[in-house]
């Protein structure tokens, strides 16, 4: 027995080989690229305005510049690339002439079904021979001798194979009269490989592949991950934001601190850092471009700024203070840095969470809504609104106005005298105008809370250590809105899932999550799918979906006992097709450990939106604690069965109450109060009448 190696000099298989390889690759690839995008900045709706922005092509052209950024052209490539492979291989497989082994067989050969006789197999061999015997047979045409030798050699071994008994054995244990026969070993890829002076290039794609591309493919996804932070911003920004971190900070220190990132490097790299820098700080204190802008201590703090971050901060002032810089390179960086700014902000209020105070959590989460709407920290709130400028704002405040006006109180407004404010001055809007920012008003989800409650998972009562939940039961109610329709009473309750059933049918109910310590679920433990609008923000160059954070402080000491969950979806459609709203209740909850002792305990529920200013609401909150050692006496008492009517006792109990009148009716137990839950003087829904859940939450207006 021998082997060899033989490469597929003929081309009858390698292309399968590479046509498989290169499948596995592109095939998934290409999947990754086609697939529809579950981003909620794709999918989700947005509100209909035709308002254009000044300076509309360079916010269109930052958002260009992120989508071609996020085209993973890379990858594009790779596929292309991988396909054209694919079709070649395809076309060498057809066009490639297939090479069918021949098996040897002895009935062929000598012409006999496999059904014959051996008299019948004898009698073919003899009339073969005399056609084939090398004596008798002559060649024909370029046919010689050795052939008509090698005919009737085969002739001999097909008799023998099927006559002789050790021959014929040898044929049915290996497949050939002579036994045993040399194997090769194919390798599916062309002998082109292996050809003399083909060697060293070989070894260079190997040596290209293993030693240069797999390291540098493993080495830039290892060091990407460790140079960035779950938030995707770079870990030395990360750092720099913590050193800036003070538990006093204003709006104002966290856009100086905001400043500190460095990935404004690559946007302000070079000479960039200086260019310009004195015509943004000159624009930005020019009273009439802004109704708020940097305060004394906010100077102070940028004249001690250098370099990248001192640019960076007069950037972000020049964009929330919608100041035009004359320059299209300027203006090109004023909003990449706006951008920038968001996403950092994001990393800032982790570093907030993990200091547990209010203030600066509070104050990052106004800069976030500055920064998406493009409005300076306490500027009014009406610069949300589409054509709204600060002139504009002052006639519809009044020049001596001492607090600005919400959207929600000047779409309270009477229609008329509303129209007049905002119309009627030398700077005011047209009709045209007027009615496109009303639209714009009426389709924003701002947020109205009809009952928030404590309450414990399939208990009556809540005790010292039990897991709490915190329900907010809202809706959503745009600006302007004619009438509000009552909620419906069962949809202020909260029933627990295994008393529905649901939890068996739905697993996915059951999901929820953890937040530094304290069991949080952010999903209301059901599938929220329906998706609210993008935020109204034609100033900031990215498409943003609102968020909307939900959070327990202390009332005093401004510190965070429940941390916030972050919500985008809403458990019930907001808007119908026709952009109308619903009004239908929304369910969001906080999930906790209650304390160790019985009591009453005060906290100030704060559900901040990360998109819209004016849209918080701020409400005080109790949670009560019942005495278990009480509750267990009383369960006992209630517990105390009454005597059957079968027994004598039973038959004399039936007499005194009146009768024998069949099985009496169970008494109706009386929900225990688990919260009381009280509206603060600086919520936005005051006014509202009480409600309660299902846990008899008592909601009281302080006088």
């Amino acid at each position: 027995m021998s082997s060899d190696y033989n490469y597929d000099d003929q081309g009858q298989f390698f292309p399968f080989f590479i046509l498989t390889i290169t499948g596995l690759v592109t095939l998934p690839l290409t999947y990754s690229l086609l697939k529809p995008s579950k981003d909620l900045e794709s999918t989700a709706p947005r509100i209909k305005s035709d308002f254009k922005p000044e300076e509309e092509n360079l916010i269109l052209g930052q958002k260009k510049k992120q989508w071609r950024r996020e085209r993973r052209i890379k990858r594009f490539f790779t596929v292309v690339v991988g396909y054209g492979v694919m079709t070649y291989m395809i076309y060498l497989i057809i066009t490639t002439q297939r090479i069918i082994p021949k098996i040897w067989d002895p009935y062929t050969i000598l012409e006999v079904s496999r059904s014959a006789t051996e008299r019948e197999i004898k009698k073919q061999y003899r009339k073969m021979s005399l056609l084939h015997h090398p004596d008798k047979a002559m060649p024909v045409g370029n046919q010689t001798m050795d052939d008509i030798n090698a005919i009737y050699v085969e002739i001999s071994k097909a008799y023998k194979a099927l006559t002789d008994e050790e021959i014929r054995n040898n044929y049915l244990q290996f497949g050939h009269p002579d036994g045993k026969q040399s194997f090769s070993i194919g390798i599916a890829l062309p002998k082109l490989m292996v050809e003399e002076g083909m060697g060293p290039y070989v070894l260079l794609v190997y040596g290209a592949l293993l030693g240069v591309l797999l390291p540098y493919v493993v080495g830039r996804w290892w060091y990407g991950t460790q140079r960035m932070t779950k938030e995707k911003v770079l870990v030395a920004s990360a750092g720099n934001l913590f050193q800036e971190y003070k538990d006093d900070l204003t709006a104002g220190g966290v856009l100086s601190a905001l400043s500190t990132g460095v990935e404004y490097e690559s946007v302000l790299n070079g000479n960039k850092a200086d260019y310009g820098l004195g015509r943004i700080e000159k624009s930005i204190m020019i009273e009439e471009n802004n109704t708020s802008g940097p305060t004394k201590r906010d100077l102070d703090k940028f004249n001690t700024l250098e370099g990248v971050q001192r640019k960076t901060n007069a950037l972000l002032w020049a964009y929330l203070t919608r100041t035009k810089l004359a320059d299209q390179a300027l203006d090109e960086e004023k909003y990449e840095v706006a951008a920038i700014a968001l996403a950092l902000n994001d990393a800032f209020i982790s570093i907030c969470l993990a200091y547990a105070n209010v203030t600066p959590l509070f104050n990052a989460y106004n800069v976030s809504q500055y920064i998406i709407q493009a409005t300076t920290p306490g500027s009014s709130p009406l610069l949300q609104l589409p054509h709204f400028t600060p002139r504009v704002v002052k006639a519809v405040e009044g020049p001596h106005a001492k607090t600005h006006m919400t959207i929600q109180e000047f779409m309270e407004l009477p229609e008329h005298y509303r129209r007049t404010l905002t119309t009627s001055s030398k700077d005011g809007l047209d009709s045209q105008q007027y009615n496109d920012a009303i639209a714009v008003a009426r389709q924003m989800p701002f947020i109205q809370v009809d009952t928030a409650f404590f309450k414990c998972r399939g208990e009556k009562h809540i005790v010292a250590g039990s897991l709490v939940q915190f329900v907010v039961k809202c809706r959503v109610v745009p600006p302007g809105t004619a009438t509000i329709p009552p909620p419906n009473a069962e949809d202020l309750l909260d029933i627990d899932p295994d008393e529905t059933g649901e939890e068996e049918k739905n697993p996915k109910r059951r999901k929820g999550g953890k937040a530094r310590g304290l069991q949080a679920i952010d999903t209301t433990e059901i599938e929220r799918p329906h998706v609210p609008p993008l935020a109204y923000a034609p100033y900031f160059p990215r498409d943003h979906p609102p968020r909307w954070n939900l959070f327990l402080a202390t009332p005093g000491q401004g510190r965070i006992v429940v941390p916030p969950s972050t919500f985008t979806t809403f458990d019930q459609p907001a808007f119908d097709a026709q952009g109308n709203p619903t009004f239908a209740v929304q369910t969001f909850k906080l999930q906790f450990q209650a304390p160790n002792q019985e009591g009453q305990y005060s906290f100030v529920m704060h559900f901040i939106s990360d998109s819209y200013i004016g849209a918080d609401i701020k409400q005080d909150v109790t949670l009560t604690i019942e005495d278990q050692s009480q509750l267990e006496e009383i369960e006992s008492d209630e517990e105390i069965s009454e005597p059957d009517e079968d027994s004598l006792a039973g038959q004399m109990s039936a007499l005194k109450s009146g009768g024998l009148n069949g099985p009496s009716k169970p008494k109706k137990k009386k929900p225990a109060t688990a919260a009381k839950v009280e509206d603060s003087d600086e919520s936005d829904t005051e006014g509202e009448d009480d409600n309660e859940s299902d846990t008899d939450t008592e909601t009281e207006d302080e006088a």
